[in-house]
């Protein structure tokens, strides 16, 4: 006796309904970014892989100090796609971390030519020993970051070039002449406050291409905090577990939805569905390495962003700022 075999409308109606909500939140970046930034975005860059975007972050590692960490609070022991009840704390445990075995080798992505080490230098970088967070550096590795992000899909594509341009409006307040106030985070907020810059909080400026970089800086720590936890989660999912769209699905409903509307979160979910496979970022975070090897650079790598994360979120907690935008 034949099975039946279910009819093909609800794929159909499934592959659609993707298609239908990635496009839903393109128009709505495209919104932001035309209604925010009405600057065009810079040419893309022809250097090589081998050579980080300019402009080349100062020289100097800093080595980050421990941090104490937080409790992620509604989140089971072990959990790989946890997203906590109620209002987020001031910083996230540490997760995350570099899981290798003795005797490990690094692979070439953590290195110098690496854009996974690339990115992880400066962002560590930015860390200074005194608690605060060098913009330069923060800025250098978001740069990296973005790299990365790119080719994930059209979505986080868009979100990518969302996050740049932000990026560019800082850079050019570090570069600008205004540059001695805008060395670090702490310097930056209380610039901006003693010059009355500060946006009241919860309203956005008319002109946003004219924003705070502390409003602009907000609002890529919680990209930051997405990008951490997908990651995070990629690198640790077990094998037969949840695949790399829907851990980076819950990501954001951890980081972003609180703070977007209604349609655009519901088309979020649809979208986080396309994202490429487990397998496929791993080869993207990490070319020509084993899965063991990838999954550990991929976890190093979040690790230093939830440092990152962590830092930023008290500064801007003690300043009264994390609802500035």
């Amino acid at each position: 006796m034949g099975v039946a075999l279910p009819p093909p409308a609800p794929r159909r109606w499934f592959r659609h309904a993707i298609a239908l909500a990635t496009f839903v939140l393109m128009v709505y970046l495209s919104a932001r970014i035309l209604r925010e930034w009405p600057l065009p975005l810079p040419a893309q860059e022809s250097a090589q892989e081998s050579k980080p975007w300019e402009p080349k972050p100062p020289p100097g590692a800093l080595t980050a100090p421990s941090l104490s960490p937080g409790v992620l609070s509604g989140c089971r022991p072990g959990a790989q796609s946890c997203i906590p009840e109620g209002p987020l704390p001031l910083q996230v445990r540490h997760e995350s971390g570099l899981l290798v075995a003795p005797g490990w080798e690094e692979p070439q992505c953590l290195g110098p030519q690496g854009m996974l080490g690339r990115m992880t230098r400066s962002f560590r970088a930015s860390l200074k020993p005194e608690g605060d967070v060098e913009l330069s550096q923060y800025l250098a590795g978001w740069r990296e970051l973005v790299r990365f992000l790119t080719p994930l899909g059209s979505i986080v594509a868009f979100a990518a070039s969302e996050a740049f341009i932000k990026v560019t409006a800082l850079e050019a307040r570090v570069q600008g002449p205004d540059a001695a106030h805008y060395t670090s985070l702490a310097t930056m907020v209380a610039w901006e406050h003693r010059a009355g810059l500060l946006e009241p909080p919860g309203t956005a400026p008319r002109d946003s291409a004219q924003a705070s970089g502390s409003r602009t800086l907000l609002l890529l720590h919680r990209a930051l905090r997405w990008s951490q936890l997908c990651l995070h989660r990629v690198a640790t999912g077990t094998l037969g577990g949840p695949d790399a769209g829907v851990q980076c699905g819950d990501a954001y409903r951890t980081a972003l939805a609180p703070h977007h509307p209604w349609l655009i979160r519901q088309a979020a979910r649809l979208a986080f569905l396309a994202l490429p496979s487990r397998d496929r970022l791993l080869e993207l975070a990490c070319p020509a390495a084993g899965e063991a090897d990838a999954r550990a650079a991929l976890a190093g790598a979040a690790g230093i962003l939830e440092q990152v994360y962590n830092r930023t979120q008290d500064l801007l907690a003690g300043h009264g700022l994390l609802q500035l935008a």
